[in-house]
């Protein structure tokens, strides 16, 4: 069984979190959803089997976790990524979010500044926020075409205090996949002022060729024993309504701090379904994911020659790994609500309007390239349709 990638599922009216809000979130029905980072393609065949069998069951108790599913776990890293995980060092949490405010809690102290990299994946603030610990803002630097890290401003946060650092690899929303040197240099640092790490590494199955997504912890022990990484299938199998994710520590003792709290949460119990699926995801739709990452690629490149024709004061930033692509609407002159009465009003689509990774953000969309080639395409025309008509007046 193969999947179709030009096959679009109508998930209209099935409580979609993508499909189902446009009127309550954009102001009408009829808007072509390109935001919120799931996909349009079917999930892999084995996943979508072992799922109908586990509902066939009937009865859906109370379940547990198998060797089989840490064993994949172990075994698609060191496969895909050379990075040797033992077994004790793995936890289940809900989700990466779910991980990453926890690590807020516990490896920070109210009222601390907690480092994030702008623009970045909004829930970067929410939870540090919602936490009760400030905003250290360390912004990406645009060069050639692309993020890199400030690391004289990162250590000047770490010299005023600093003991947390939300990293996000590989970047969303810039698509970067940092190299080996670039996070070394950052470990480096980290190491130095003893700076906790917290990486999220949800998109690190999602590279494109030439592109090699390094573990951070996978640096060297003295960088494991700091850092936590957040993990899940979610993102590489299209699977985030399972609610499914894993953290790796190899510090027994953050580790040991991390358990105690999710049990203390009582966030340990396993799914009945989500377990299933992980060891579908990893041992069976290898093959899946290596088509359905050709097929994105081919709708990056369609993207960008679209985008190039069409609309060349849009410039976007060519993405080393992810699906998403990150736009520059900056010669456009509209402020944030420009951009979106032009999304939502005009053009009749969504993407993510920039603002809301960070200020850095503002006059940038991020566009969700994991749908049928067919809906990227409309989506293009009606936007860059509505831009110049903008242009024009």
């Amino acid at each position: 069984m193969t999947a179709n990638f030009d096959q679009l599922i109508d998930r209209r009216n099935t409580r979609s979190y993508k499909w189902d809000q446009s009127e309550q979130l954009f102001g009408s029905n009829d808007i072509l959803p390109l935001w919120v980072a799931d996909m349009d393609f079917p999930s892999p065949p084995a996943v979508q089997e072992v799922l109908k069998k586990r509902a066939e069951i009937g009865a859906y108790g109370y379940a547990i976790r198998t060797n089989e599913y840490t064993d994949s776990i172990v075994n698609w890293f060191k496969r895909r990524h050379g990075w040797e995980i033992q077994p004790t060092w793995i936890g289940d949490v809900p989700s990466v979010v779910t991980s990453l405010s926890l690590s807020v809690e516990l490896f920070s102290e109210p009222g601390s500044q907690v480092v994030l990299q702008s623009p970045v994946y909004y829930p970067f603030y929410d939870v540090i926020q919602s936490n009760d610990r400030q905003v250290a803002k360390n912004p990406l630097i645009q060069r050639n075409g692309r993020y890199e890290m400030d690391y004289d401003h990162l250590e000047s946060l770490f010299q005023g205090g600093a003991k947390l650092l939300l990293l996000c690899s590989p970047h969303n929303p810039g698509g970067r996949v940092w190299e080996r040197e670039e996070l070394q240099r950052l470990g480096e640092l980290c190491i130095r002022y003893g700076v906790t790490v917290v990486s999220d590494e949800i998109h690190c199955d999602l590279t494109f060729p030439g592109h090699v997504h390094t573990p951070f912890a996978s640096l060297s022990p003295e960088i494991a024993d700091i850092t936590i990484t957040t993990l899940s299938v979610t993102k590489t199998f299209n699977l985030p309504g399972l609610h499914t994710s894993f953290i790796v520590i190899s510090n027994p003792v953050l580790k040991a701090r991390m358990d105690k709290r999710i049990h203390t949460l009582s966030l340990h119990m396993a799914s009945h379904f989500a377990q299933d699926a992980v060891v579908a995801a990893y041992n069976e739709s290898e093959e899946w994911l290596r088509d359905m990452f050709a097929y994105v690629e081919g709708n990056l490149a369609y993207a960008l020659d679209y985008l190039g024709e069409h609309l060349p004061q849009a410039q976007p930033m060519k993405p080393d790994g992810t699906y998403l692509l990150w736009v520059d609407c900056r010669a456009f002159g509209l402020d944030k609500n420009g951009i979106k009465d032009l999304m939502f009003k005009q053009a009749k689509v969504a993407f993510s309007e920039g603002s809301v990774f960070g200020s850095e953000g503002e006059g940038w969309l991020r566009i969700n390239l994991a749908c049928p080639r067919f809906v990227l395409e409309k989506a293009l025309n009606q936007f860059c349709t509505a831009a110049n008509a903008i242009k024009s007046v």
